[in-house]
């Protein structure tokens, strides 16, 4: 059995999750704080329910985009970093972040180390202008050379091809997309603090709601969003010195890229991810696979990509993610609860830090009228760019 379960192990080579933070999430007229100032405010809310002080961590694993490690450091009112790092790969980079905060802990370069996302996704630069802005990376000149002359440069157009793709080889219906969106907007009623809590969706609804590209509607792409989230990462005996109450296990960590990984189209598998590679290793490193998980916290830009990522982890096999999704099958009471707090659909756009958050609720018992009957483990993803993957196993101690 993997060291990450922490059977025949030390305490201090178990990574856990000791605290956790968020700020409000809103849209119009937008945060009023910087980038920066919703990063730490995600990271002093983590900090403090942790239970410690912001001085005793000396670890930061920054945000793929909008501040550097100098800046939290400085800003944060940190008395040293003794490790640090900065993860690229999109939407997948929080969690991938706790792969590397957990090496960090359990190899004893760093007591706590904060990992905190912050972005003004709606009343600050969009993600096409992002793609526009950037600097000239791989990614960005496949954009430009490759796929704007033909009309494709926003991620719905680029994705939407993979869910079309999805749909002709293995007859996913619409439906299945429709249920996704359905699941995410139910659960959001329940948060409260999910932007979409007051607006309730049905299944006509959401066949009623405009194209942006077919086969993706409106209710398809997750929304726009101000706000920040994070967490801190210490050993499960730092937690039990310190008395954290309800540290969370990260059981096992891993993150992964397609090849190639700036381009999706010329793969020799096009529905062949990061998460194809990574979730293996992971569901070896914690002993465990996806009939153990209580729940999943799934990266959802698009409904699709909630269906594939559920392939790519192993709950049903290729082809088959359209009819484990309808049914309600992912709504709390069915046999998988996914996105119990509404998702990047309906809850809010942290980059997926706020997966994570929910996830910790969830183990932790803490999730309210969303609770999980009895929830122990949990699985919570990232996606990023062209297929960027990353996925976390979180247990109870």
């Amino acid at each position: 059995m993997s060291p990450a379960t922490g059977a025949g192990t030390s305490p201090g080579d178990i990574a856990c999750i000791v605290g956790v933070g968020e700020t409000d999430h809103c849209r119009a007229p937008g945060s009023g704080l910087s980038n920066l100032g919703l990063i730490l405010q995600a990271a002093r809310r983590a900090v403090a329910d942790a239970g410690i002080d912001v001085r005793q961590v000396n670890g930061v694993v920054a945000p793929y985009l909008n501040a550097s490690v100098e800046e939290i450091e400085d800003n944060l009112g940190l008395r040293r970093v003794d490790y640090s790092v900065q993860i690229n790969m999109g939407g997948a980079s929080p969690v991938a972040s706790l792969m590397h905060a957990a090496m960090a802990v359990r190899s004893g370069r760093a007591k706590f180390v904060v990992v905190p996302i912050g972005w003004n996704g709606y009343s600050g630069v969009r993600a096409r202008e992002t793609s526009d802005r950037s600097a000239p990376t791989t990614f960005r000149k496949v954009v430009r050379d490759y796929y704007l002359p033909y009309g494709t440069g926003a991620p719905p157009q680029v994705y939407a091809q993979m869910a079309r793709r999805h749909m002709q080889v293995f007859g996913t219906p619409e439906e299945a997309l429709g249920s996704v969106a359905l699941a995410c907007r139910r659960h959001a009623q329940l948060h409260p603090h999910a932007l979409m809590r007051d607006r309730t969706m049905t299944m006509e609804d959401y066949l009623a709601s405009p194209w942006i590209v077919a086969p993706y509607r409106r209710f398809d792409c997750c929304i726009d969003s101000d706000g920040g989230a994070a967490c801190v990462v210490a050993s499960l005996e730092t937690a039990r010195r310190i008395g954290t109450p309800q540290p969370i296990v990260i059981a096992a960590a891993a993150e992964g890229r397609a090849a190639p990984g700036s381009e999706i189209f010329n793969r020799p598998d096009v529905f062949d991810i990061g998460l194809t590679a990574a979730a293996p290793l992971a569901w070896e490193e914690a002993g465990l696979g996806p009939e153990d998980m209580a729940f999943a916290q799934i990266y959802d830009c698009f409904t699709f990509e909630v269906i594939q990522q559920l392939e790519e982890l192993g709950f049903c096999a290729r082809g088959e993610g359209g009819r484990f999704v309808m049914g309600g099958r992912i709504e709390l009471g069915g046999a998988l609860p996914v996105n119990t707090h509404g998702g990047l659909l309906s809850h809010a756009h942290a980059l997926g830090m706020n997966h994570v958050v929910e996830a910790v609720r969830q183990l932790r018992g803490a999730a309210g009228v969303a609770q999980v009957e009895g929830a122990s483990t949990g699985v919570v993803t990232g996606w990023g760019d062209m297929g960027d993957g990353s996925l976390a196993v979180l247990r109870r101690p």
